[in-house]
């Protein structure tokens, strides 16, 4: 699937990993109002930057503002997937018959 500027999915996410951002795995922990006894779990991932983390403020805020959720926690895991010592370009090219 290509996104308006012609990259697909994954050409994003690797641009965004060139960029600094690392893959976020987030666990928040919630309940409902007219449930406050039962805690929920909603996990997901995305790539955000350590250790402002933009992406998930911006989330978190969406939250507050649009769900009637009460967040009770919320637990991040990051990992920078490319780092400088780890990829490098190549000049030239290899052909294997």
């Amino acid at each position: 699937m290509r996104s308006e500027f012609g990259l697909n999915a994954s050409d994003q996410d690797f641009r965004r990993q060139l960029q600094g951002y690392g893959l976020s795995t987030v666990e928040i922990s919630y309940y409902m109002p007219d449930h406050p006894a039962l805690l929920q779990l909603f996990v997901y991932q995305h790539y955000d930057v350590a250790p402002r983390f933009p992406v998930l403020r911006d989330f978190l805020d969406h939250w507050r503002r649009e769900v009637e959720a009460a967040l009770h926690s919320v637990r991040v895991a990051h990992n920078h997937l490319i780092g400088p010592a780890e990829w490098r370009a190549v000049d030239g090219v290899i052909t294997i018959n």
